[in-house]
């Protein structure tokens, strides 16, 4: 039976998705994450601390819940691409894309022929997905393009409207390096706030999913409030560290 990706529905009824970030290396924090509220989790296999075997069982933590298991891979490598999608992921972030034939190579990793050229083996993803996963893989696989680079940013209306992409997600970190700014750890500047919010529109009139990283749940409400319809308030190890640091300050009385 089709296991239906969710993600899908709820951009569709107007619902922003709540979603985590997984760079811990183990199954155990990625499970506590699919039990905390989150839409969807995306293990990071670019800036992540883990390897394919340490993934592997985060996605398998994370299918044991509601939330929907996503990877950002660690660039734009077929592949790579291919084997997170056999592993399980039922979707994709992928970094540093650029131009308009970045995002159909992409789309194409992500899709089956006649619509890309996705290698078959599904291995995991047919257990996750259900028998019939082949028939459906290609519409339920969410893919998403990151937009990171000024070159990326000039040409994000033609990437926005590449057929079978689903949507955009902004790294606002590396957006703000490639616009001459500091990385984001607090409010971004006007400049970047500017390019955020193009790309934003951009992708609304597109019709599809307008996503991106957020410093915390603060962040990620003001940008639900701006039209975004998917955030990432932080990834794990920030809000580990975040709740430590408090939980220690609060022990000494501070």
């Amino acid at each position: 039976m089709l296991r239906t990706n969710l993600l899908h529905s709820l951009h569709a009824a107007g619902t922003p998705i709540i979603n985590a970030w997984a760079a811990l290396p183990t199954g155990y924090s990625a499970e506590l994450l699919g039990h905390s509220g989150y839409d969807a989790i995306t293990v990071d296999a670019q800036h992540g601390m883990m390897g394919f075997d340490a993934a592997l069982a985060m996605l398998q933590a994370i299918s044991t819940t509601a939330a929907v298991p996503l990877v950002r891979s660690s660039g734009l490598v077929p592949p790579e691409i291919m084997r997170w999608l056999d592993a399980g992921s039922y979707g994709i972030i992928c970094p540093m894309i650029s131009t308009p034939r970045d995002a159909a190579a992409l789309v194409s990793a992500c899709r089956y022929p006649p619509t890309g050229d996705r290698s078959y083996g599904p291995a995991r993803g047919l257990l996750y997905g259900g028998s019939d996963y082949f028939s459906h893989a290609n519409s339920e696989i969410i893919v998403l393009a990151m937009i990171e680079t000024e070159e990326g940013l000039a040409n994000v209306e033609a990437i926005a409207s590449t057929p079978g992409l689903d949507g955009i997600y902004i790294g606002p970190s590396d957006l703000s390096l490639a616009l001459g700014q500091s990385p984001v750890t607090g409010p971004s500047t006007a400049i970047v706030n500017g390019a955020i919010e193009h790309i934003r529109a951009v992708t609304a009139r597109a019709g599809g999913i307008a996503g991106i990283f957020c410093a915390d749940g603060n962040v990620a409400a003001q940008r639900i409030a701006e039209g975004f319809g998917l955030v990432t308030p932080g990834n794990d190890a920030t809000l580990l560290r975040t709740a430590a640091t408090t939980a220690a300050r609060i022990a000494r009385g501070k």
